[in-house]
């Protein structure tokens, strides 16, 4: 419903006007005032779309009230009816906005078709704005699926050039900002900590959440320099914590990784947040990576050689993120011998071991392989039992991998592809996919760059592309049209993926493809 207001002076003036427009369009609700006073009083309380404005008025004058309604509510149109056909009157309310002008007396037929003019640029701009308020709900809505994907590409080393930087902008981040990396372990039945951490973080604008993936959540943390480091990445991480309530105790943990430079180096700070966690059966609830004990500073006499460093962590990470399976038990088994050889304290060897199996378990979560905590069944009595027991536990983690493997159909892949190619036209995320097949998110994302080539997001953008150069050959279509058809939320935004991929912008490729023509 539009609603128009009219004012003039004149009681004959108003209800002519307003028997002509009920006649033309009766569907307005109208009102009327009989003053400018008046009328910047009905501007607020009645609303209107449309104001037919009187120039000549006792007290505050057409061209007075209208400044003054400009100025409060600029969305208002309005139509000036005068009985003075002058240069200045014309002059003083083109400057004030308004969209046209009636001359006393008019005639029904200019009338009606001077309002109507107006009446459709209302209509257009009602319908602008609803699809303006779709597009940020449904922009809303996708956000979170941004998210995620966008922190899967940072932590897990599936970066792809073409969204990176513009879907990070979307987020309100500059690729260059600091940042530091969480790693939350959640226990087994913790129904709702996940959306609960989830809107910790944002209610909190402290940084992204990733997917949910086995008992792990990853974070990336906006660096804050009003506070030192220490400061903030504490009370993040018992913030985090205070969400798990009364059952924080039972299998809660965070790890929090150092501090970088950029968004491109936060995945070594989620290395170093994953390191920074210990066996959960541990009494601490939370460590910062900077404060893991450096081999030496235990206070048991060992030399630097007995226990390795952090250097062989971040080896030991890498060996499992690529599942160098004999590597890391040669690799073991060698540590334990040296630790023998050179007499260091076999219960804090084994304690040392237990922690690198712990770490392993949850870069294995990674992948979608739920082992559960590696845990020495018993104390062993000697370097040679422990050694056994060590290898044992890395068989298991082995042949629990090996497994997995065998659970995945050899055509998982392709069905993806096939799955992505027919949905590319909606939200779809890497989380929504890994619920559909029943694997990891980030398991996918690794799985699908190693056997097609290219991530899981560029193959997406290229689907859409496709789909778009198809839909461009049809000049019926709109290139907005197009661009919410294909999946995307925002023109320039498309605009931009298009001309990476392309070399040409969406205008310049369909004037080539249809030969000069839009």
């Amino acid at each position: 419903m539009i609603k128009l207001l009219i004012v003039d002076d004149e009681q004959v003036g108003r209800e002519g006007l307003e028997a002509i427009l009920r006649k033309g369009f009766p569907d307005l609700v109208i009102e009327q005032a009989k003053n400018g006073k008046m009328a910047v009083e009905l501007a607020e309380s009645f609303g209107p779309d449309l104001i037919l404005m009187d120039i000549k008025m006792p007290g505050m004058d057409g061209l007075e009230a209208t400044e003054i309604i400009g100025d409060k509510y600029p969305d208002i149109k309005i139509v000036m009816v005068t009985a003075y056909d002058t240069f200045d009157y014309a002059r003083r309310a083109l400057k004030l906005g308004v969209k046209d002008y009636l001359l006393k007396p008019s005639k029904a037929t200019e009338i009606k078709k001077t309002v109507g003019r107006v009446l459709e640029q209302i209509d257009e701009e009602k319908r602008e704005r609803e699809r303006s308020r779709l597009r940020e709900d449904t922009l809303a809505r996708v956000m979170p699926v941004i998210e995620t994907d966008i922190v899967t590409q940072l932590l897990f080393d599936h970066v792809h050039e073409v969204h990176s930087d513009e879907l990070v902008s979307w987020l309100g981040a500059d690729a260059g900002s600091q940042t530091f990396a969480l790693s939350v372990l959640v226990p087994e039945g913790s129904d709702g900590a996940y959306g609960s951490i989830r809107d910790l973080v944002r209610r909190e604008g402290a940084g992204w959440v990733g997917a949910l993936y086995g008992r792990q959540i990853p974070i990336i943390a906006f660096r804050d320099n009003s506070r030192s480091f220490r400061v903030q990445a504490s009370e993040l991480a018992k913030m985090v914590l205070e969400t798990g309530g009364r059952h924080v105790r039972d299998g809660w943990f965070v790890g929090v990784g150092n501090v970088c430079e950029s968004l491109s180096q936060v995945r070594q700070s989620y290395r170093e947040a994953l390191l920074a966690t210990p066996d959960p059966t541990q009494p601490v609830r939370y460590r910062l990576y900077v404060d893991k004990p450096e081999p030496g500073a235990v206070g048991t006499g060992e030399s630097l050689l007995d226990l390795p460093d952090k250097r062989w962590e971040q080896h030991f990470f890498e060996q499992i993120r690529i599942r160098d399976w004999d590597g890391i038990r040669t690799e073991t088994l060698d540590f334990l011998r040296r630790c023998e050889s050179e007499g260091a304290d076999r219960l804090h060897a084994q304690q040392r071991v237990s922690e690198r199996l712990w770490v392993s378990s949850r870069v294995l979560a990674e992948m979608g392989v739920e082992i559960g905590t590696p845990t020495f069944s018993f104390q062993a009595q000697d370097y040679r039992q422990l050694r056994a027991e060590t290898g044992a536990i890395l068989d298991r983690i082995k042949q629990a991998y090996a497994e997995h493997l065998e659970r995945i159909k050899p055509d998982t892949v392709r069905r993806i592809k096939q799955y992505i190619a027919e949905h590319s036209h909606e939200d779809i995320s890497l989380e929504g996919i890994g619920e559909k097949f029943e694997l990891s998110p980030f398991y996918i994302s690794k799985l699908f760059k190693e056997q097609v080539g290219v991530n899981y997001i560029d193959f997406l953008t290229e689907c859409r592309i496709d789909k778009a150069k198809k839909l461009m050959s049809d000049p019926a279509r709109s290139l907005k049209e197009i661009t919410f058809e294909v999946g995307y939320h925002d023109p320039n935004y498309f605009s931009k993926v298009f001309k990476k991929m392309c070399d040409l912008s969406p205008t310049e490729y369909r004037k080539a493809l249809l030969g000069g023509g839009e």
